[in-house]
């Protein structure tokens, strides 16, 4: 009988997740990879839904809406950024309040009634400017203000809702796996590499079946099947709720954040003491029994641990903080130059449903009696990646593990540093590509008509494959680093720092968009970028988006040295390799 209990007890889940009555859970009950199957499934549907819109959407404004290419490329981009911004407001709503379920079932519904307003918006005749041909032109009729005010609403009433899903679902998930269970933590290290995979499959649809149906059959069909499918991911989520481990909302990362800061500028006179242990601090046993992890003062951003120092004037907790909850926000703090090394390479993804779809509508389309819709090829990145992804986690990280003794097989910066890098070699290669299509546009005269020129679109192809293989590493690696290096009780908010680092790339690609065309237009000059791509200079644009990405690697290289992994997790890394080798 005592055995059985003992049994029982170590069922339970160690790591403080609960149900939604907030009872403890047992691990043959709830989590793992069965919970985690309605997660990854949803996210299939879900991505179908987003990439539905977003992959053709500046064809939509061009052809539809007659918006020129800086206007309709500089719109996407803003909204994409809005889009990838707001889930900094979902991941403070789910760790401060509601908790990560019940903010990612508010956020589902505002984000569905954004997909069907929006596809009303592209069916009904009242709701979009009539025909007209060819679309773009000067002489066609603009949407009305009563139009765009639908149409945006629409599009920006889905980025309000997915700014409550896009931070919590992927932790959702990864709350499954409980980091004191040797067998799960080892489970959650491909956690998110088959997330991914799963990101990236519903990807492939919407850019190759739904973009075809769009161009050939109807945007109102084009548009209705991903709101369709969006209805279906949610009641696919719905269906898992037995199966699910919550975690409990703890209060405001920010304001947590905020009383350190405010606390040690309270106390700068104040000397820290060289011995950490006279730091304020909770006995180890406050934290395990709820399931959390006590972390030892660190000598970085020394500045912060005055406000762990116990004075005479100590009151409340604006004036003194645990030396955990001083490292929570250290580690916080910590990552902001990763983050920021991660604008750049964004602003090089926003290209792929902009410039790069723009090229494409330039170029010979057809194979045989099938024409292929421009916003397809962003399907070879999608292939790219899940090939990438495979070979990655069945090949490669086996062949480093042996190498570096790393159960990752290289660490999570590199994996970072090796995606930059591509980056560079993509917009070089671009620049290359789009010179071709140049001289070739010269060759055929169609520079001033800006009419189609007769290469195949399949020469843009090399940008879109390494872009794919770039993601395997960066896009990948980033959203598991972010999760990764957040304290316990803020994995909301580190996951939105990797969506905040996509939504600052779109801003910024409408920043330089705007400026460079602008500037380069100055004086009589002809311009970089116009309506007409044909008597452009794409080409100048991508060599200076290489000069960037070759900056932006050398600040990465520097954050990337002056970082410190948090303690608990390098120090877990090394238990979990000792468990699994036993």
């Amino acid at each position: 009988m005592a055995m059985e209990v003992e049994a029982g007890i170590e069922d339970y889940t160690r790591d403080g997740t609960v149900d939604l009555k907030r009872n403890p859970v047992r691990r043959s009950k709830r989590g793992g990879w069965k919970a985690c199957s309605f997660i990854v499934v949803y996210e299939v549907f879900e991505r179908m839904a987003y990439y539905g819109i977003s992959s053709n959407l500046v064809v939509y404004l061009t052809t539809k809406l007659h918006q020129g290419t800086v206007k309709s490329a500089n719109n996407v981009t803003n909204w994409a950024g809005t889009v990838w911004m707001t889930p900094v407001l979902g991941a403070y709503i789910a760790d401060a309040h509601l908790g990560r379920y019940w903010t990612f079932l508010g956020a589902s519904a505002i984000y569905l009634t954004g997909m069907t307003i929006l596809t009303l918006a592209v069916s009904l005749p009242g709701l979009k400017p009539p025909p007209c041909h060819p679309a773009g032109e000067s002489h066609c009729q603009k949407a009305t203000t009563l139009q765009l005010a639908v149409f945006y609403g629409a599009l920006y009433t889905l980025a309000v809702g997915t700014g409550g899903t896009k931070p919590n679902i992927s932790t959702i998930g990864a709350d499954q796996f409980d980091d004191f269970e040797p067998k799960e933590k080892a489970q959650k290290l491909s956690f998110f590499n088959w997330w991914m995979f799963s990101i990236f499959f519903g990807i492939l649809f919407a850019s190759t079946v739904l973009v075809y149906i769009q161009d050939n059959v109807g945007w109102a069909l084009g548009y209705g099947l991903p709101t369709v499918g969006l209805a279906v991911s949610i009641s696919i989520f719905l269906a898992g709720t037995p199966f699910y481990r919550h975690r409990v909302p703890t209060g405001s990362p920010f304001t947590r954040i905020a009383k350190v800061i405010v606390a040690a500028l309270r106390k700068w006179k104040v000397d820290v003491p060289s011995d950490p242990k006279e730091l304020y601090e909770l006995n180890l046993d406050g934290y395990t029994k709820n399931g959390k992890f006590r972390i030892d003062s660190t000598p970085s951003l020394r500045f912060l641990n005055k406000a762990a120092v116990m004075t005479g004037s100590n009151s409340g907790a604006w004036m003194l903080c645990t030396v955990t909850h001083v490292e929570e926000a250290k580690q916080m703090l910590r990552m902001i130059p990763i983050l920021m090394s991660t604008f750049v390479p964004s602003t090089m993804v926003a290209q792929i449903g902009t410039l790069f779809v723009k090229q494409g509508t330039t170029l010979d389309r057809s194979i045989g009696g099938f024409h292929i819709p421009a916003a397809s090829l962003s399907g070879f990145v999608t292939l790219s990646m899940l090939v990438s992804v495979v070979l990655y986690d069945k090949f490669f990280v086996r062949m480093m593990r042996r190498i570096t003794k790393n159960p990752r097989g290289i660490s999570l910066l590199q994996r970072m540093g090796i995606g930059m890098a591509f980056h560079i070699v993509i917009m070089a290669v671009a620049s290359l590509v789009e010179r071709k299509r140049l001289n070739a546009a010269r060759e055929y005269n169609v520079v001033e008509n800006g009419g189609q020129i007769p290469l195949t679109i399949f020469i843009l192809l090399p940008q879109f494959v390494l872009m794919g293989t770039a993601d395997a590493f960066l896009e990948v690696a980033k959203i598991e680093f972010f999760y990764d290096q957040a304290p316990e009780d803020m994995k909301s908010l580190g996951t939105s720092y990797a969506t905040t680092s996509i939504g600052v790339g779109n801003f910024l690609s409408s920043f330089l968009l705007v400026t460079v065309s602008d500037l380069t237009k100055e004086h009589s000059h002809h311009g970089w970028i116009l309506n007409n791509l044909n008597a452009s200079h794409l080409d100048y644009y991508y060599a200076f988006f290489a000069v960037l990405n070759v900056l932006n690697f050398i600040f990465f290289i520097v954050a990337a040295k002056c970082y410190i992994y948090k303690a608990e997790v390098s120090d877990s890394m090394e238990v979990l390799k000792e468990e699994l080798r036993g």
